[in-house]
């Protein structure tokens, strides 16, 4: 073993050895080796001989993987004096490392540990806004806050009579609070840190954002929140961060260099659907107003500027508006909302768009492109004025902040008719929508890459020397192939995999019951009628905590619509609260020695922790498929089988295999847990797909029930 390695672990050992309470655990002490001696070897910096190593490892439940992966991985960044990046897919994991695993390896290290939380932008308060929103009465805002729906109040309206009701009034106060809470330093402008979380629409107005910022030419760049925390990360050692920030900071120099530190994603079964978002792009057809505001507002920059547009920027944003509204035009007749209601999708079918689109398209890309030349050269003569003569950062920062609210609406559409046009080797996922979720008809054109791991090579891999992507979900149906294939490390000679049990005793301590059901699930109406019959019975006996797991919000309404009185009383539904309420409801009941019952989607079906009575019971109404309606998934089935394969068993069922591991460990725990999971789909048994899957599972003792008789189950038979 190398000494490096020897180091890594010696620092597992001292921080498991300090541990009060801690029992051993194999599985652990195998993940710690196999990151130390893998690690050890990394060669770091543009300077170096490139190598890679990816170590793939799958921890189960309660092998205590964060412990493993934090003492050798800082141990190793100290010893080669980089850093640890670790990035999570929830808040929750991220709170559990900087407020318990951090502190407690800090505690037993010789040197300090230096440690921060990473965030994006958005997460923080422009002081800049908000001193101009509230500092000036006199200051001519409303151009730069007003939105297309309803108009941001200044602080002139402060002493006018407004409705209780009226957003306004609440955006008033909500500012007023951040101001004072600044002013007097209860508050750093962190949004996470408010003991009540503002609106989005709300927050939108003062957050920090990348197109409003002029960074150290603002006036308030000294106190600036995100700059703070900024500087904060330069001193870190271990930096704590998400999949998204990860992937929207490659070469931007936000986060260290990957080629350059150590990585660690957690929770990363996650890191192919964040890929896919990253690179999806949508915009909206219904609120075209802005396009109004646009010219004008080049126009007023350029005259503040004294510097003359190269372009007729209000017969490009009419041009773009006339094009946008044919392109919408046609997008309502396609989706026929008179005949289907006003909630529609349509998918173009291997990603080729009509022929009658082919003219308003490239002319709403051609003109957007023009628009944004202009916005574009525009803000990089503010950058450099401000640069110039400081005298007038104030001046300069807000016409750069009355630019920077134009342009993602405007990249949106850039972006979005590109990818309409775009017609390669692999298809897009292209389709329109339309809903009426915020209250009005919203339609919407959208375009996404279909092959998550081809995105993650060229964008993450290429650059990363060392990382561990572990979880406790990265197999599927007994194999990494998917995976690997998905997260865009299949035929990688760096990787290697590394399966690690539970130390937990599932066949004793754990019960898996497949209820046979009469009704085929694809019976929709006789399984469900069947299942909700078999549900409520067992709902009856629940004496302690348990947890229902739907696959549809459908479902879930029509198991609330046939709860008793009785049952209506013990029962806690999934959006009726605050997650962080819901789960002290259910715990208060639980202490209390009264029965509580969760009902929740597929959010609950993962990262929830309810030891021991909190979750006796875990019931699934049905094997959790993803809906089939999503259209990158329609789109990536459909290539496939232009390519002759088989999109059910590449896809499906694997993604599937996942979820339903998931969903089942949440019900043990840890090693004094005893719980049940009940699942109503017959299929888990009864097909080869369901028989796969299930080898991907923990080995619970098994067992089979129908008409109310409940027998062990031989796997063999």
């Amino acid at each position: 073993m190398l000494p490096l390695a020897e180091l890594a672990l010696g620092a597992f050992e001292r921080m498991v050895a300090a541990t009060p309470g801690f029992r051993a655990r194999p599985g652990q002490q195998a993940m710690a080796q196999q990151i130390a001696s893998a690690l050890a070897g990394v060669k770091l910096g543009e300077q170096s001989e490139p190598s890679q190593t990816l170590n793939v490892i799958q921890a189960g439940t309660g092998v205590g993987k964060s412990a493993a992966y934090l003492s050798t991985g800082v141990a190793l960044a100290l010893a080669l004096k980089t850093r640890l990046v670790i990035s999570t897919a929830t808040v929750a994991l991220q709170d559990q490392l900087m407020t318990k695993d951090l502190p407690a390896l800090a505690a037993v290290l010789e040197a300090p540990l230096v440690y921060a939380l990473a965030k994006g932008r958005g997460r923080y308060v422009c002081k800049f806004k908000l001193e101009r929103l509230f500092g000036d009465p006199t200051a001519a805002l409303e151009d730069l806050f007003e939105s297309d729906e309803d108009r941001v109040p200044t602080r002139a309206t402060f002493g006018n009579p407004i409705p209780e009701s009226d957003p306004a009034q609440r955006r008033i106060k909500l500012y007023a609070t951040l101001t004072l809470a600044l002013s007097d330093g209860s508050w750093d402008g962190d949004r996470d840190k408010l003991a009540e979380q503002p609106q989005a629409g709300d927050w939108s107005v003062v957050a920090a954002e990348r197109h409003t910022c002029t960074a150290r030419h603002c006036p308030a760049y000294g106190q600036c929140s995100y700059y703070s925390a900024r500087s904060q990360l330069a001193q870190a050692t271990v930096i704590v961060a998400n999949h998204d920030l990860v992937l929207a900071s490659i070469g931007k120099k936000t986060l260290p260099e990957l080629d350059n530190c150590l990585l660690v994603f957690d929770e990363g079964h996650h890191l192919p659907a964040v890929a896919l978002g990253q690179f999806a792009s949508s915009m909206d057809l219904s609120h075209l107003r802005w396009l109004d505001k646009l010219p004008r507002t080049l126009q007023q920059v350029s005259e503040t500027m004294q510097v003359a547009l190269t372009q007729d920027v209000a017969t490009l944003a009419q041009q773009l508006k006339a094009a946008l509204q044919d392109f919408s035009r046609m997008a309502m007749d396609l989706l026929a909302l008179g005949n289907t209601g006003f909630d529609a999708q349509h998918r173009f079918r291997h990603g080729v768009v009509p022929e009658a689109w082919h003219a308003p398209l490239p002319l709403v890309q051609g003109h957007a492109a023009g628009l944004s030349r202009v916005l574009e050269a525009l803000g990089a003569e503010l950058k450099r004025m401000a640069r110039d003569d400081p005298s007038q950062a104030v001046s300069y920062s807000l016409q750069y902040a009355r630019l920077g609210q134009l342009a993602p609406r405007l990249g949106a559409v850039l972006d979005t008719s590109t990818l309409l046009l775009e017609q390669g080797p692999q298809p897009l996922a292209k389709w329109l929508q339309s809903d009426t979720a915020s209250g009005l008809v919203n339609l919407s054109a959208h375009a996404c890459p279909i092959e998550p791991g081809e995105l993650l090579r060229q964008s993450l891999w290429r650059s990363v020397r060392g990382a561990v992507i572990t979880s406790a979900t990265l197999s599927s149906c007994g194999s990494f192939d998917f995976f690997l294939q998905e997260a865009g490390l299949s035929d990688n000679d760096a990787v290697t995999t590394l399966a690690v049990e539970s130390p937990f005793d599932y066949r004793q301590q754990g019960r898996l019951i497949v209820v046979e059901t009469e009704a085929d699930p694809k019976d929709v109406e006789g399984f469900t009628r069947e299942m909700l019959a078999e549900l409520l019975s067992d709902l009856r006996q629940v004496q302690r905590g348990a947890l229902v797991l739907f696959t549809s919000r459908v479902q879930m309404k029509a198991a609330l619509a046939a709860l008793d009185d009785r049952l209506q009383d013990r029962v806690l539904v999934q959006g009726s609260m605050a997650r962080t309420r819901l789960m002290a409801a259910h715990q208060a009941r639980v202490e209390a020695a009264l029965p509580s019952v969760i009902f929740g989607l597929q959010s609950f079906g993962e990262g929830l922790d309810l030891p021991g009575p909190l979750c006796e019971t875990v019931f699934i109404a049905k094997l959790p498929f993803a809906a089939p309606s999503d259209p990158v998934q329609e789109a990536r089935a459909e290539w496939l089988k232009t390519l002759g394969r088989d999109p059910f068993t590449e896809l499906v069922v694997p993604a599937t295999g996942i979820r339903l591991l998931q969903w089942t460990g949440r019900a043990i725990r840890d090693e004094a847990d005893q719980a049940r999971v009940v699942c109503y789909d017959r299929r888990l048994l009864r097909t080869a797909y369901g028989r796969r899957m299930l080898q991907g599972l923990p080995p619970y003792a098994l067992a089979r029930r129908f008409g109310g008789v409940e027998v062990d189950h031989n796997q063999g038979s």
